[in-house]
């Protein structure tokens, strides 16, 4: 079973210098089909589902789709497993491809909530990152984004750029709480491999943010937003009060969801959980889809440990933490059973606390989160 879906859209005017993700040119006839090739999919596996709770559109550039495409899918997707009344439905938007009349259209169309990859707010950085817009874009789309009806708006900002300095990294964050979103994500720079910047900047790079500054840039964020009345309620991620993200914080607590499109991926709730991939080619999706077969790769059933262990890293990443009982309802044993010298011994590190049945993150937990997760694998 899945509850909500996820759309990959693997189509973006240029590539940034830092991206991994599966995305690359869009030809007008690409653009044209991709949507109904979604649909197909959907068709093949729209059984396993009732009514979907949130609805996301990634990449890619999802925001190069035209509203009328969109409203298509949407319509599609209630046709064939039906959209809760509720539902959060997500675009992410390039602010250099929208502008007051699309957002409006995209409004129409059934989009309410726009998350924009802003990125930075100094053109000097965007110029770096190679993105396709000018912080004056930024702040006009969001402003677009408002008139056009979004009281859900989310900003996506990065630190430890290549050069910057935690004064402006601090000018990066007040200009992003100076606009009044409801949500901000805040993402520290990876330098992954293939990618242009891997051949630019390599690990000892002096251009590159050390372990201490990247650090002070983490907390300075913290400081500075939840000041502002936004709740830290996941490691990279910061919301008004009821503006958490709806479809991400279903990753992080194992509802099951499916990805629809090109490389997306999927977990479905049946037994401890399936995991799996679509193929991250464009001309094998669309031969898979259009032959009636599902594009399935990298299919991978957990077994009980796999699915103990996802439950505690992906638990943690959220303020809610992971709640001893919780566990043992899914288990079927205790979490000290399983894990209590593990737990144990993050407690006396400072890395996590336990009260009343719950174990969290601290603040110092969240900057080592990767090696406390690596604890639980």
């Amino acid at each position: 079973m899945f509850n909500r879906l996820y759309v990959h859209v693997p189509f973006c005017i240029k590539k940034c210098h830092y991206c991994a993700f599966v995305s690359g040119k869009p030809e007008k006839s690409g653009l044209i089909e991709y949507p109904e090739l979604i649909l197909r999919e959907l068709h093949l596996r729209a059984a396993d589902s009732g009514p979907v709770a949130s609805v996301y559109f990634g990449g890619g550039t999802p925001s190069l789709l035209q509203p009328l495409q969109l409203a298509r899918l949407l319509e599609g997707i209630a046709d064939q497993t039906g959209i809760q009344s509720d539902a959060e439905i997500t675009l992410e938007a390039n602010p250099g491809t929208v502008d007051r009349m699309s957002l409006k259209a995209f409004r129409d169309a059934g989009i309410n909530r726009i998350s924009l990859g802003v990125q930075s707010f100094d053109d000097r950085f965007l110029t770096c990152l190679g993105r396709i817009h000018t912080a004056e874009q930024s702040r006009q789309a969001f402003l677009d984004a408002r008139e056009a009806g979004f009281n859900n708006i989310s900003i996506d900002l990065m630190h430890s750029l290549p050069g910057q300095n935690l004064h402006q990294w601090r000018s990066e964050l007040l200009h992003a709480i100076s606009l009044c979103p409801e949500h901000i994500s805040i993402y520290g720079l990876t330098v992954e491999d293939g990618t242009p910047f891997a051949g630019i900047y390599p690990p000892d790079s002096p251009e590159l943010a050390d372990e201490d500054l990247s650090a002070d840039m983490f907390e300075m964020a913290d400081q500075l937003l939840t000041a502002s009345g936004f709740e830290h309620y996941e490691i990279a991620n910061y919301a008004r009060a009821g503006y958490r993200s709806q479809h991400n914080s279903a990753y992080w607590r194992r509802d099951g969801y499916l990805g629809l499109g090109v490389a997306a991926h999927s977990f479905l709730q049946d037994g401890y959980g399936i995991r799996f991939s679509n193929p991250d080619n464009l001309e094998e999706y669309r031969r898979d889809v259009t032959s009636g077969l599902l594009p399935r790769v990298d299919e991978h059933k957990l077994a009980q440990h796999d699915a103990m262990a996802e439950f505690m890293f992906l638990g943690l990443r959220l303020s809610d933490g992971v709640n001893l009982y919780a566990f043992e309802r899914e288990f079927g044993r205790s979490l000290e059973s399983v894990y209590g010298a593990i737990a144990e011994d993050l407690v006396r590190l400072g890395l996590v606390v336990q009260n009343e049945g719950v174990l969290t993150l601290t603040l110092r937990g969240m900057l080592l989160s990767n090696q406390v997760f690596s604890r639980f694998l």
